[in-house]
């Protein structure tokens, strides 16, 4: 039994004890740990560079007042990453295998083609972002950052092929790097924890302007390829076998959902506290990562300004390698084949290496990428509400009226502001909004 033992594979011991979990013969809270991966990988889609700037930009612009957003904004993350691991564990079909099983094929041709070139987008504000950190961090041209960044996520995607387990634990290890940074940033900066706390429970909009943030915030959190790939970490990773199985796998699954969502939007608001503490009295027009590690460096230090980086680079590396995980599965859900990881890796790059090549300014292709995701969303977030509130689909776990209202509502409330969002990027006058 032991040479057996030593012979099987990290994910193939760790499905072995979910297993014994779901029998009833393996129990304590140490068990809890084995069902946890899925939703820790989806959740560097809401730590990942694009966060960055938008929660620098609220921390010196409004100081504090602006925290209840972020929160308010991870719930609504929260309750979409958990309805589509339930999608996943409870039909064993991944949402785009949905999507193409059960629309015709003009919708979802249209339905992939928008997909893959928000997975695009997405990989381009992830790639620069962990360029961007290498670069300032090691004094290098961003060039040779992107081509480092671009070796190491490759090498971090050929664990994918080991199973589940060793992927999860490598990109935990890199979510657990971000918090950490940001536990230390929060002992270097100045925080006024009081009116944090206030800020995080009262909903407070000074003026117009930060109406404008808060839809960028909002706008931004539920992201197209975290809502496709939750549901493909999950479809196969332990299928239950029988209804009771699935419940006790849900069960699970939302708990994770809740701890993990909850350590991105801690990340998220200890990076809008840190910008606050550091930049609001005297810098409140930084709005750029590199503007705010040049500003960090005669304010607080070289240790605060490193340790930002690194949590920048971390970032960046892991949420490109995210980025290509999903665009790979949204691939082979709606066309049914897979590519090579390498080709896969150089096509999702290509517009990151365009955007430097030309000169490009790096922010507005950030913001134009985010423009390009605001367009791809409506297609993930009504396909799962659908979905998972259909018992022909669910059967059993079909989602109840409240949460389906609490679906619906969550998504009108996003698409509405992707709406503003996108009208203002192209000039559109908003009433009760800031022009400039």
């Amino acid at each position: 039994m032991t040479d057996v033992a030593q012979r099987q594979t990290l994910s193939e011991r760790t499905a072995g004890q979910i297993r014994e979990v779901l029998a009833g013969r393996r129990h304590g809270a140490r068990s809890t740990f084995l069902f946890a991966g899925p939703a820790v990988i989806a959740s560097i889609a809401y730590m990942d560079p694009g966060n960055f700037a938008t929660n620098i930009q609220a921390g010196a612009g409004y100081g504090y007042s602006l925290l209840w957003v972020v929160l308010a904004a991870n719930l609504i993350a929260m309750l979409f990453q958990s309805l589509s691991a339930k999608l996943g564990i409870v039909t064993g079909q991944n949402l785009a295998e949905m999507c193409r099983d059960e629309f015709a094929l003009p919708v979802r041709s249209v339905m992939w083609a928008v997909s893959e070139v928000a997975a695009m987008a997405t990989d381009l504000a992830e790639f620069l972002g962990g360029a961007i950190g290498l670069s300032l961090l090691f004094d290098m041209p961003l060039l040779i950052g992107m081509g480092v960044t671009a070796v190491v996520t490759y090498a971090i995607l050929l664990f994918e092929g080991h199973g589940f387990r060793p992927m999860e634990l490598i990109i935990g290890g890199l979510v657990a790097i971000i918090g950490l940074c940001y536990v230390i940033e929060m002992f270097i900066a100045p925080v006024d924890w009081a009116a944090a706390g206030l800020g995080m429970v009262v909903p407070d909009l000074p003026d117009a302007s930060a109406l404008t943030i808060a839809v960028g915030i909002i706008g931004a959190t539920v992201m197209p390829h975290a809502v496709y790939l939750h549901s493909g970490l999950t479809q196969h990773r332990t299928p239950g076998t029988n209804a009771r199985e699935r419940g006790l796998l849900v069960r699970y699954s939302n708990r994770e959902c809740i701890i993990a969502l909850a350590v991105a939007g801690a990340v998220n608001m200890a990076m809008v506290i840190m910008a606050s503490a550091a930049f609001h009295a005297g810098y409140p027009q930084v709005s750029e990562i590199e503007t705010a590690y040049h500003t960090l460096t005669p304010l607080l230090g070289a240790a605060a300004a490193g340790v930002f980086l690194v949590s920048l680079m971390a970032s960046g590396i892991s949420s490109s390698v995210v980025g290509t995980m999903a665009g790979q599965m949204i691939m082979q859900g709606f066309v049914g084949f897979r590519i090579p990881i390498w080709l896969r890796r150089l096509i999702t790059m290509a517009p990151a290496f365009a955007v430097v090549w030309f000169g490009v300014n790096t922010t507005d292709a950030l913001v134009y990428s985010q423009v390009i995701l605001s367009f791809a969303l409506p297609i993930p977030m009504i396909a799962l509400v659908l979905f998972t509130g259909s018992r022909r689909v669910m059967g059993e776990f079909a989602n109840s009226r409240r949460i389906q209202v609490l679906a619906w509502t969550g998504a009108i409330v996003i698409l509405a502001l992707n709406v503003v969002l996108l009208a203002q990027t192209f000039g559109v006058p908003i009433p009760g909004l800031a022009t400039g």
